[in-house]
Formats: C-alpha cells, structure tokens, sequence
C-alpha cells in the first residue's frame, strides 16, 4: 500500500507551520456520542490556497464553522496571526456556507452593496466593490435580478461574491464550486488563485479531486474528524511506494510475481500500472517485464490525489 499509518500517527510534512496566518489547533468537538473531530489541527498561510477534502461526515463543515464562530469547540483554539480569533478578526473573514445564505426577494446588486455595507464600507465604495465582484464573476447582466429567479449555478455565484465583496484576509469556503459549470469553475479557480496572490489565505473544501490537486498548493485530508494526511500532493506522494506504468504488450497475468513488494494495480490499454515498495529495486521490475518479450515503456507514474485520498482513508479505517 502506499501508506503505512501506525496508530494514533499522522502523515504531514510537519506540524509546524511558522508563516500560519490561520490555525486550528487540536479543535475537538462532540454531539452526544458522536466525536464530529478529534483534536483537529492544521494552518493555512497567507497566499495559500488550502484544500481541505474527506468523505461526508469527515469533519470538513464542522472545522469551518468552528473557524467561523458559527460553532463553538469543546476544545482547542482558532487562531489568526498567533491571536485567538474574535469578532473582529472574524469580521476579516470571508465565507461560503453548506447552505445558502441568501435573500431570495433580492435584486443581486442590492444585495451585495447591503453585505458590503455590514462590513463599514462607506455606501459609494460598497456599489464599487459590488459592481466589480458581480462582473468578475459573471453576473453582470444578472444584478438587478431577484435572486429566487436565478439558475442555482447563478445562486452560487451571488454566494461567491458575498465572501470577496467586503474584500476578506481570509476565505473559508464549503464546497464553493457546487453546481457550478466548467467554464464557472474555471473561472472561480482563477478568481482564487489571484486573492492568493493578493495575500489572502485561502481554505475550500470540494470533493472534486482533481480540481483540488489542480488548484491546491497543500491539501489536508480528514477522516473521522481527525487530519490523517497534510502537505503538497507532491510530498504526499513522495512519504510512499514508487508507481511505474510498463508497457509489455507479451506479458501475461502474474508476470511480476517473482518480485517480491512490487505488484501490478491496474491494466489499461496494454499499460499495467505497478506499485514497487520502497525497498525494491525499479531494475527488478523491469527485468521481469523485459523477460516478457518487448517493453515500449517504463517510466514513473506521478501519484494522483485521488489514489492518495483511497489510500490514506482506507488505511486510516483499519
């Protein structure tokens, strides 16, 4: 397998971030008998883009809304720049909830120049900033539009530019590319990539894996609302086994059994897909592939996040 979990182990990159701008440090929370999380810690940097991904029930909402002061934790601390996180701090925020928050009687511009002005902005610069987040993220022709009356891909945009309007340190955002079409992905994708760039940090949760690995430059993954595995893709898939795709188009089935810790996953086209251990040489591999007759290709494969996401969560469940 391509983790190895003791127990009561995390995979990181390291548990010290020293340029966290955002931490949630061992946040617990319970309802009854259920441990929603369990000493839940992680920290997003300015300039970051933070994936946060897990199956239903994982924790993910529960965290952000702990961020958000929406709920209070049994235990554990949010901080903001080294600072327990207050109104204040929390009034820097920007947010996209699980469930809209909207007001669906009305108009898309009055709307946004209303939550601008929650925040103090002055009412001239609450239209500015209206005017500008309803254009960038395509609603231009939509803003003097009830909201009830617009597509819920529609909807989720007006969401969208309710987090930038008050222009936010810090976004929090739960699954903010739902319903959302490709070109709208696209563009939100960049819209995030450029409050980035800005300074701002940046945490989502999505179960769109690839977008995440796309987007993301660390993902934290949750399971049983613990974090069982933080840090790039790139150094997540370095903690494990070493993938290769050979193509021999004579092997038979069990042409890699004479080596022991490697084995073929998947068979696509020709393509096997192998998972060497650590401490199997590659040579070893390719030997048995060429004793099979002509190998076309022998080269390493790049571990996706989705077979990350399956190995981690199924090892952390045994």
């Amino acid at each position: 397998m391509i983790w190895r979990m003791a127990d009561n182990v995390t995979l990181t990159e390291g548990t010290a971030v020293t340029d966290a701008v955002l931490e949630i440090d061992a946040v617990s929370k319970r309802y009854g008998d259920v441990v929603a999380l369990r000493e839940m810690s992680f920290a997003v940097r300015s300039g970051e883009l933070f994936g946060f991904v897990g199956s239903n029930g994982a924790g993910k909402t529960t965290t952000m809304r702990i961020a958000l002061g929406v709920l209070a934790a049994d235990s554990g601390q949010v901080r903001w720049k080294g600072t327990p996180v207050d109104l204040t701090i929390r009034r820097r925020m920007g947010s996209l909830p699980e469930e809209r928050g909207l007001s669906p009687k009305m108009r898309v511009l009055d709307h946004q120049v209303y939550l601008a002005e929650l925040h103090a902005i002055p009412t001239n610069e609450a239209h500015r900033c209206a005017e500008h987040w309803i254009g960038r993220l395509g609603l231009r022709d939509r803003r003097f539009d009830e909201i009830q009356k617009l597509s819920l891909g529609n909807q989720q945009r007006v969401q969208l530019a309710a987090a930038l309007v008050h222009d936010p340190d810090v976004l929090v955002l739960d699954e903010p590319f739902s319903g959302l079409d490709p070109v709208a992905v696209d563009e939100l994708g960049l819209v995030l990539r450029e409050r980035a760039l800005a300074g701002v940090a940046v945490l989502f949760s999505s179960h769109q894996l690839e977008l995440v690995e796309r987007l993301c430059d660390r993902v934290g993954i949750v399971a049983s609302g613990q974090m069982v595995a933080c840090g790039s893709v790139a150094a997540l898939s370095d903690s494990g086994s070493t993938q290769f795709v050979v193509h021999a188009p004579d092997a038979a089935d069990g042409w890699l059994d004479g080596v022991p810790g490697a084995r073929v996953v998947e068979v696509h086209n020709g393509r096997s897909v192998v998972v060497v251990e650590s401490d199997v040489d590659d040579q070893q591999v390719l030997r048995a592939a060429l004793a099979t007759g002509p190998v076309h290709e022998f080269s390493r494969a790049r571990t996706s996040l989705a077979q990350l996401y399956r190995s981690v969560v199924s090892e952390g469940a045994q």
